[in-house]
C-alpha cells in the first residue's frame, strides 16, 4: 500500500519551506517513526517521520525545492521490503558502501536524537550521552536506543564507540588556493538579512549607551553559585538571569521601551515577554522567555540552557521563537567590546551587552580597577525618545550596580 509522505502543517507565520535533506533514498528500507526528510523554514528545521515501516519508494520534492504546507515530498510502500523495491531503486543504495556513524562521545557534543527515539530513551530511564548514533550524521535512531534498552535490561554495557581523539576543523581552503565556494544561503541566514535590512530602513534607529560595574553582581555570584546549583538541581547562576530581571523591572517603569508600531498604532504590552538571542550553526535565533517578570533567577537560567542545548541539536519550535517584546543580544561571549545591535521588528528597542573588562575608574577622587561592561540601547525614535532610552540604561545600571533593588523593588 502507497502511503503519501507529506510536509508537515506550517503555523500561519510560516508560508513555505525548503527540502534540506532526505535521509532515505528511492529503494531504501525504513521503519515506523524514522526520520525520513528535514523540511527548513524561515525559522526552525521540521521533521517528517515515516507512518510505517516499508519502502521509500518514490521521491517528488528534491532537496533545495519549495513546498508549501502539506504539499506531497514523495511516496513509502508500506510492508515493503528493501529486496522487493525496483532494482534501479535500489541499485544507488547498494552502490554505497555505508560509512560508520560517529559516536557523540567522540566529539563530546550532546547527540541529536529523532523524536521517537528522544521520547523511547526517556521511557527506559536511557542517558542519551550514552547513545551511539548510526543515523546519518551520527543521528541516535530509534533501533539504537532499543539496542541500549536491551543491553541494560541483560546487564551488558550498550554499545559504544570507541573513543578517538577529536579531530581538528579543517580549513575551508589550502594555503595559496585561489578558488572559491558557492553555497546556498539557508532559508534562515536569508530571513535575517531581509529583518535586519528591513529595519534599517523602516526604523528611525539610534544608539545610546552606558557602562556598568559588574562587581557586586560578580562578587554576589562567586558567593552563592555553589549553592545555588545545589538547591536549583544543578542549575548554574549566569549573568543573564541578572540582566534579563533589570531588564523586565526597567521595562515596567519605561513601558514604551516594551512597546510595539503596529501599522499607525502604538500597542503596549502589559507583560515582558524577553526575546534572548542565541547562536546555532544555522545561523542566529531569538528564543523567548514568556513571562518573564514572574520568573526566579533559577528559571530563567534553566529555560535559557534548555534553548541553548535545543538550539545545538536543532530542536528549536517555532513557538520557542515566536513572539517577544523586547530582547537582550549578549556579543561578550564572543568577545565584543562595544556593538549597536539592531532592533528585531516589530519590536522598538534591544540591548546589547559586552566583554566585562578591568578598566581603572574614578571613585571617590581615587583610581580604581573595576570590572565594567558597556551597554548598548537600540531603540525606534519613531516611539522612543532619547529620555526615555536613557532612562531606561540607568534602570538597567542603578539595579545591577545594587542587585538588592531587584529584591526590594526600590
Amino acid at each position: 500500500m502507497a502511503i503519501e509522505i507529506k510536509a508537515p502543517t506550517f503555523p500561519e507565520s510560516v508560508a513555505d519551506g525548503t527540502v534540506a535533506t532526505w535521509h532515505k533514498k528511492p529503494g531504501e528500507a525504513v521503519k515506523r517513526d524514522e526520520l525520513i526528510v528535514d523540511i527548513e523554514t524561515d525559522k526552525v528545521v521540521m521533521e517528517v517521520l515515516a507512518e510505517a515501516d516499508g519502502v521509500l519508494s518514490e521521491i517528488v520534492k528534491n532537496e533545495g525545492d519549495t513546498v508549501l504546507s502539506g504539499e506531497l515530498l514523495g511516496k513509502l510502500e508500506a510492508g515493503a521490503t528493501a529486496a522487493q523495491a525496483p532494482a534501479q531503486a535500489a541499485a544507488p543504495a547498494q552502490a554505497e558502501a555505508p560509512a560508520a556513524a560517529p559516536a557523540a562521545a567522540d566529539s563530546g557534543e550532546e547527540p541529536i536524537l529523532a523524536p521517537a527515539a528522544r521520547k523511547l530513551a526517556e521511557e527506559n530511564g536511557i542517558d542519551p550521552n550514552s547513545l551511539r548514533g548510526t543515523g546519518k550524521g551520527g543521528r541516535v535512531t530509534k533501533e539504537d536506543v532499543v539496542a541500549a534498552v536491551e543491553a541494560k535490561k541483560s546487564g551488558a554495557a550498550a554499545p559504544a564507540a570507541k573513543p578517538a581523539a577529536p579531530a581538528a576543523a579543517a580549513p575551508m581552503f589550502a594555503a595559496g588556493d585561489r578558488t572559491e565556494k558557492r553555497v546556498p544561503m539557508t532559508r534562515l541566514r536569508a530571513k535575517v538579512a531581509q529583518r535586519l535590512v528591513e529595519a534599517q530602513q523602516s526604523m528611525a534607529m539610534l544608539t545610546t549607551f552606558n557602562e556598568v560595574n559588574m562587581k557586586p553582581i560578580m562578587e554576589l555570584r562567586s558567593k552563592y553559585k555553589d549553592l545555588f546549583e545545589k538547591t536549583h538541581n544543578g542549575v548554574r547562576l549566569g549573568f543573564m538571569s541578572f540582566f534579563v530581571k533589570a531588564a523586565t523591572e526597567a521595562l515596567k517603569r519605561q513601558p514604551g521601551v516594551n512597546a510595539s508600531i503596529d501599522g499607525t498604532d502604538v500597542v503596549y504590552h502589559g507583560y515582558q515577554d524577553i526575546g534572548v538571542a542565541v547562536s546555532s550553526d544555522r545561523g542566529l535565533v531569538v528564543p523567548v522567555l514568556r513571562n518573564a517578570e514572574h520568573m526566579s533567577l533559577a528559571e530563567i537560567e534553566g529555560t535559557i540552557s534548555d534553548f541553548g542545548k535545543k538550539a545545538k541539536a536543532g530542536k528549536l519550535t517555532i513557538e520557542d521563537m515566536t513572539g517577544g517584546t523586547f530582547t537582550i543580544s549578549n556579543g561578550g561571549v564572543f568577545g565584543s567590546l562595544l556593538s549597536t545591535p539592531i532592533v528585531n521588528p516589530p519590536q522598538t528597542a534591544i540591548l546589547g551587552m559586552h566583554k566585562i573588562q578591568e578598566r581603572p575608574m574614578a571613585v571617590n577622587g581615587q583610581v580604581v580597577i573595576l570590572p565594567m561592561m558597556y551597554l548598548a540601547l537600540s531603540y525606534d525614535h519613531r516611539l522612543i525618545d532619547g529620555k526615555e532610552a536613557v532612562t531606561f540604561l540607568v534602570t538597567m545600571k542603578d539595579l545591577l550596580e545594587d542587585p538588592a533593588r531587584l529584591l526590594l523593588d526600590i
